[in-house]
């Protein structure tokens, strides 16, 4: 069994591409955000942000119950680095095409800036790096790109047909 993380900041594409990914390769995806609210993976509501935080033993435990003993299993969250998986893929925006995607959402201001200045910090690819090495991560770049070019850049990475590759985005210049 193979575990690959699909994460990213929220608004990125990762529920879009991983079900396009799904359609076309031999993958189970698990829908994370939906299992810890579905499957009560939380430990406490942050009635301040209007969001769950997660209980990652809680979650890695049903990830594990939930994974195939054979093949590929694709695990979707802005959490999913955060898991004992053998990769990582991070889709990255450019912040300012971020904002618009995560108003239309119905996120917050307060939300929409805090996730604009997190993609522009780094925050998700570097916790990814950190838990998991340069060598098992895949940073994609999905600013200005069709949801599909962004899913065969991710069955890429899935297949191994590219290698890892860790810092080619910067949107520094947005701070």
């Amino acid at each position: 069994m193979t575990q690959i993380a699909l994460t990213g900041t929220p608004g990125t594409g990762k529920t879009t591409v991983a079900d396009l990914v799904e359609a076309q390769l031999d993958v189970e995806v698990l829908h994370l955000n939906d299992a810890i609210r579905e499957a009560d993976l939380f430990a406490e509501r942050d009635v301040e942000r209007d969001s769950l935080v997660a209980d990652l033993d809680a979650v890695e435990s049903w990830v594990q119950a939930e994974t195939a003993d054979d093949g590929k299993t694709l695990v979707e969250s802005h959490l999913s680095h955060l898991l004992a998986v053998d990769r990582v893929i991070v889709l990255r925006c450019h912040p300012e095409e971020l904002k618009p995607r995560l108003r239309e959402r119905g996120e917050s201001e307060a939300s929409v800036a805090e996730n604009a200045e997190s993609e522009a910090l780094d925050v998700i690819l570097a916790e990814a790096v950190e838990r998991h090495g340069e060598d098992d991560v895949w940073e994609i770049d999905t600013t200005d790109r069709s949801p599909e070019a962004v899913a065969d850049d991710v069955k890429a990475a899935v297949e191994s047909e590219i290698p890892p590759r860790v810092g080619v985005v910067d949107f520094i210049e947005y701070l």
